[in-house]
């Protein structure tokens, strides 16, 4: 798996199982509630068109009324057997010779005519005649009616057949009366004909335009309707402006399905249409989609948050639930870490009766066990040391030794060489720091004594003598230190750095904090960068078998060897001790030791 994958994971188990948890929830409610979302749209919009549709219908049905109204005035006057007869004498020229009797007849045309428009809205109902008579409700000082063959409409008259009606298309107003409150006005137009079908009259009921846009504001308020022709010019709308003008979504009209969304003016518009059959017009109700859900939406948001809010507090529940079931794992994690640091002596105090309580438990008697293993074989180490010290300690008998020396160097200083004699002393004083006293450590300043000693017995076998140099911080003189500890680096410093020729072994000492820090050099031929990574690795890897095999067959102080003397300084003062050895060819060598107060040694 690559690597920026696995940085996605989650390294704790609290995190996967929250994760897990989270996802089981979250994936099946993001799904539900884009189905939730897809069924809800799809249910506003049903809804919305229902309820365009039924504000439709209310508006319809009020419009087909008024429109049903001007027919049934032209069919009064169409199917009426009285004003049939009188028209068609008229027509012939059969009229009654009596002045006042025409006037008479006449005017009672003029009352049924009158009478036609008493209940309802103003109509202005007309009937020409082919002789040029005329007979309306209105003044000829109003409009002139025969004006009416002027229209461009009056031509397709001729076209209707038995009791079919003319809508005419929007006009500006004729009737002086009513030219500035109302400016446009419709006609429906029906024929007069004669058994053979001869046409010998027409009857033109005119109306004002803004009693059907009146209708629109009254119970359909907010929203915008049109009423369109069959050619898709718009009768009567909402706006006088478009009246006249070609409906500007014409095609988007469906005649299969009585709703569309459109855009308009860059928002969705619901656009609900019905036709009103006998006229041949549609009616058409606009409106913004979201007002027409927002009521619908209001409800299904609310049902939504609710669902939300129950949501996150479950998810909220789930996730502390979660997070109180896996604290003791959590702090089982804390502990193996912490144990993985070195710290024996944290313990976890998890209990109870289930598996997590019973893990804590066993990890806690593991811990107990191990800090007692471990003691144990610290002691173990510790007595096997001081035994093979001991083993060496024992191979001369001290007394025997030193009253030999002793006798020795007074034979010597009676005979006149007191040098030979200083230097039987300096062996005398090295062997009984050596095999004689008990205590492990000692002193920082009897450690260089000895050393100084020791320089001075191995110039007597040398053709050559090596000069010593000490550099001791007064404050590092009684730091406690493994007695002997130098040795081993001085000789290596002797035979292999100087080979057994004249030169310089410097020591030195300072403290640095609650350090000391110690560093042996010599002047001699140095070594390559492999023979002093080998040295190094020998120093931190080797085994403490090793040593005491070189040390029994050495059979002598000298040789317990520079790795060992590693091993008891790593053993004495754990891991806060360190050496470095630096060298390079013909420049000497230099091994740096750092060893912390043995108050501070992490053993």
């Amino acid at each position: 798996m690559p690597a920026r994958h696995k940085s996605l994971i989650p390294s704790s188990i609290r995190h996967k199982l929250i994760l897990a948890a989270v996802t089981c929830i979250v994936v099946p409610a993001i799904v539900s509630l884009i189905l939730y979302n897809s069924l809800t749209k799809e249910a506003l919009r049903q809804q919305a068109v229902s309820n365009a549709s039924d504000a439709l219908q209310l508006v319809r049905g009020s419009v087909t009324n008024l429109l049903l109204s001007k027919i049934n005035i032209a069919n009064y006057i169409q199917m009426n057997s009285g004003l049939n007869s009188y028209f068609k004498q008229v027509v012939s020229g059969n009229e009654d010779p009596d002045p006042y009797r025409r006037f008479m007849d006449s005017n009672r045309v003029l009352e049924h005519l009158d009478s036609l428009t008493v209940v309802g809205e103003k109509s202005y109902v007309t009937v020409i005649l082919e002789n040029g008579s005329y007979y309306m409700n209105y003044s000829v000082s109003d409009y002139n009616p025969l004006d009416y063959r002027q229209r461009p409409w009056f031509s397709r008259i001729s076209e209707l057949q038995g009791l079919e009606s003319l809508w005419t298309e929007p006009e500006a107003t004729m009737f002086r009366s009513d030219q500035i409150d109302h400016p446009t006005q419709l006609s429906v137009v029906r024929t007069l004909r004669l058994p053979d079908s001869e046409i010998y009259g027409y009857v033109i009921v005119t109306f004002m335009e803004d009693q059907i846009s009146g209708i629109f504001n009254s119970l359909s308020e907010g929203n915008d309707m049109v009423l369109l022709d069959a050619k898709g010019t718009i009768v009567s709308g909402s706006h006088q402006n478009q009246i006249g003008t070609t409906f500007a979504y014409l095609d988007d009209l469906d005649q299969e399905k009585p709703y569309s969304i459109v855009p308009m003016k860059g928002e969705k518009q619901l656009m609900v249409h019905q036709d009103i059959p006998f006229a041949g017009w549609r009616l058409v109700l606009m409106q913004p989609y979201k007002d027409a859900i927002v009521n619908i939406n209001s409800i299904f948001n609310r049902v939504f948050w609710f669902q939300m809010c129950f949501f996150l507090i479950f998810l909220l529940l789930l996730i502390a639930l979660v997070r109180a079931f896996t604290k003791p794992l959590v702090k089982l994690g804390k502990v193996a870490t912490a144990v993985q640091r070195g710290n024996l002596e944290v313990r976890s105090n998890v209990h109870g009766n289930d598996e997590v309580g019973r893990l804590g438990h066993l990890f806690d008697d593991m811990l107990d066990r191990f800090k007692g293993m471990i003691s144990e074989i610290s002691e173990n180490q510790a007595r096997k040391r001081k035994a093979e010290l001991r083993m060496l300690q024992a191979q001369i008998h001290p007394h025997f030794l030193f009253n030999v020396l002793n006798s020795i160097r007074m034979k010597v200083m009676k005979r006149g060489d007191p040098e030979s004699a200083k230097m039987i002393g300096s062996l005398s004083v090295l062997l009984r720091m050596t095999i004689s006293r008990e205590e492990d450590e000692i002193a920082l300043h009897e450690e260089i004594d000895l050393i100084s000693h020791y320089v001075a017995l191995m110039n007597l076998r040398q053709k050559e003598e090596v000069r010593l140099e000490l550099e001791i911080a007064p404050e590092a003189f009684l730091f406690k230190v493994p007695r002997f500890f130098l040795q081993p680096i001085v000789e290596n410093a002797l035979i292999h750095g100087l080979n057994q020729q004249a030169g310089t072994i410097r020591i030195a000492a300072a403290m640095k904090g609650r350090h000391l820090v110690l560093a042996v050099k010599d002047d001699g031929i140095g070594m390559d960068a492999a023979m002093r990574e080998s040295i190094a690795r020998r120093i931190q890897g080797g085994s403490a078998g090793s040593s005491m095999q070189e040390e029994a067959s050495g059979g002598s102080f000298s040789h317990i060897g520079l790795q060992n003397v590693m091993e008891r300084m790593s053993m004495v003062f754990g891991e806060a001790f360190q050496c470095h050895v630096y060298s390079e060819p013909g420049q000497g060598t230099v091994i740096e030791m750092y060893i912390p107060e043995r108050g501070n040694a992490d053993v």
